[in-house]
């Protein structure tokens, strides 16, 4: 599918964690810290990385419906002890902590300015809770309409849920919204299984589904505005 002869959007809503925000330099750092504290310098951060992801994706989609906060901290003590290593509170606080402050990838908040000064409104879906979220927020210039998060919405993507949640908060159907996203793991997924317009960031560090292709395609969240301007939008 093709963003060509489809509507202009209302609203532009976007993944932030690797999209807007540098998640996966800022995950790095924080974990090199969690594992300077453990003295733990045979043990790589991708691999203690890795162990968390899988933790964390499992947990979000488990029921009861918890926080990010949680989730985040009993992956991490969870993927320490699969390592052998002890974990403490100060973990996950160094965890979230170093989230929160995570900042913007260098075209983002000239991008955003850009979007906003052509008409498009903007929200921001995320994984997070509302308090973390919040840090980065405040990194991107003030262009962001709404912030609709799994806290507020019950629910972590890839389910369904949670973008239902938003495009009834927002007041509009999929077909009046663009998404804007780097995860094809989360993002995508929805996206396929929902069929709403989604436009990739495809910033070199993740593959795409083997069964969903993106409506476009770009390196850098720079190119959207000019995608959108040759699309008459």
């Amino acid at each position: 599918m093709s963003l060509a002869n489809t509507t202009r959007p209302q609203w532009l809503t976007f993944d932030c964690y690797g999209t807007l925000i540098q998640w996966d330099e800022g995950l790095r750092a924080a974990v090199q810290k969690i594992l300077q504290r453990k003295r733990a310098p045979d043990v790589e951060p991708a691999r203690l990385i890795a162990v968390y992801d899988r933790f964390e994706h499992q947990l979000e989609q488990a029921s009861p419906h918890r926080s990010f906060r949680e989730v985040s901290d009993q992956s991490l003590q969870l993927a320490l002890a699969e390592l052998g290593l002890p974990g403490d509170a100060e973990d996950g606080r160094i965890l979230t902590d170093s989230i929160g402050a995570m900042p913007p990838f260098p075209e983002v908040v000239a991008a955003l300015r850009q979007l906003k000064q052509r008409g498009f409104q903007i929200c921001i879906i995320s994984n997070t809770d509302d308090d973390i979220i919040a840090g980065n927020v405040a990194q991107l210039g003030g262009s962001i309409d709404r912030v609709i998060t799994a806290q507020q919405g019950g629910a972590y993507k890839p389910a369904r849920r949670l973008f239902e949640y938003a495009h009834a908060q927002l007041g509009v159907s999929k077909e009046q919204v663009v998404h804007i996203c780097a995860s094809p793991h989360l993002d995508h997924a929805a996206a396929r299984d929902i069929g709403f317009r989604c436009v990739w960031i495809d910033r070199g560090v993740r593959s795409p589904l083997p069964d969903y292709t993106p409506d476009a395609t770009v390196p850098t969240l720079d190119r959207v505005p000019p995608l959108f301007q040759q699309l008459g939008w």
